[in-house]
């Protein structure tokens, strides 16, 4: 049974990274990320704040977006064109695949998470030119560029030869080169000189992005219980509707809960997103202990469990033959 999960967590994950807009979404935000700086220069000393609220919009929507369509592609489109009944029709039973399908998914998100929370800190350390004194970093400009042309020219090199995907090979390159550029960076100041002390990373950045991985993570729980079901659209305008309900739980729920059963199970039944956002934090310099990380990754945990379950449930009563 191990072994047929793995298969198939294995295969969703390497059809999902080659799939175009797996590539269009990682690549819109690189962009994103590397024109934020300038589209942050002009709020007056909030600069590096909204830089780094910005940077973390951009990872959450990319990961809510990317799980959203692979779940659909993993399981509405394999319903719709009958080929899960070839899986199916083989000693797999259904609880293997959806969590077979889940941990693939999760895979191919936690691949351009970790890629896109890379490339944030990398433009945290630039930083924003707030006056005309400042000077860009070329250390990250130098090296992570340098990472950007060699992940290209060897995918293109692969993509020639061999056949290769172009998109799913640079990407996996470039995240390797990145975590290389990122970890030389932490030694080298801007004027590169070996001064670990002033590499200007934050354990801030670090777990904002553990905290955005959990919330993205039950989305992807999610779309997977509403893809067995529902196509495209209705999956997308669930998990939307889910996770902007969920933003405002606190506020729609949380006193009427007190007086109302139905406020109370309705704050227990949706995800609050809320926990996973630290926007307050990034204006206030609250710093994020360490014990508020693993109460989050409890109640993800707990939740995401639940929804595998349910998922499982409504697609063993799906008629797939």
């Amino acid at each position: 049974m191990l072994l047929k999960l793995i298969a198939i967590a294995k295969n969703t994950f390497l059809e999902s990274i080659r799939q175009p807009v797996y590539a269009i979404i990682v690549i819109s935000a690189l962009i994103m990320f590397i024109l934020s700086p300038s589209l942050t220069m002009y709020t007056m000393s909030e600069d590096n704040k909204l830089l780094r609220e910005i940077g973390l919009s951009t990872i959450f929507l990319s990961g809510l977006f990317i799980a959203i369509f692979t779940a659909c592609s993993a399981i509405t489109e394999e319903i719709d064109s009958k080929t899960v009944t070839t899986v199916l029709t083989k000693p797999v039973n259904r609880y293997v695949f959806i969590i077979g399908k889940f941990f693939g998914i999760a895979g191919a998100v936690f691949l351009a998470h970790y890629l896109l929370t890379i490339v944030h800190m990398l433009v945290i350390r630039h930083g924003v030119l707030e006056t005309a004194s400042d000077t860009h970093d070329w250390t990250v400009i130098g090296l992570g560029g340098t990472a950007l042309l060699i992940s290209i020219l060897i995918s293109a090199f692969m993509n020639y030869f061999y056949d290769w995907k172009f998109s799913s090979t640079a990407i996996v390159l470039l995240t390797v080169l990145l975590s290389f550029t990122l970890t030389i960076l932490m030694f080298i100041d801007p004027q590169w000189q070996f001064n670990p002390a002033n590499n200007a990373f934050s354990l801030f950045d670090v777990y904002a992005s553990l905290l955005l991985l959990q919330a993205i993570t039950i989305l992807i729980a999610l779309a997977l219980m509403f893809s067995t079901r529902f196509n495209i659209i209705l999956t997308l305008s669930s998990c939307v509707g889910i996770f902007l309900l969920g933003l405002v739980s606190d506020y729609f729920f949380g006193m009427a809960a007190q007086t109302h059963l139905w406020a109370k199970i309705a704050r227990t039944i949706v995800p609050n997103f809320q926990v996973f956002w630290i926007s307050d934090a990034i204006y206030e310099g609250t710093l994020i202990p360490i014990s508020y990380i693993w109460i989050s990754t409890s109640y993800s945990a707990l939740y995401i469990a639940g929804i595998l379950f349910l998922s499982i449930a409504l697609f063993h009563r799906r008629q797939v033959g």
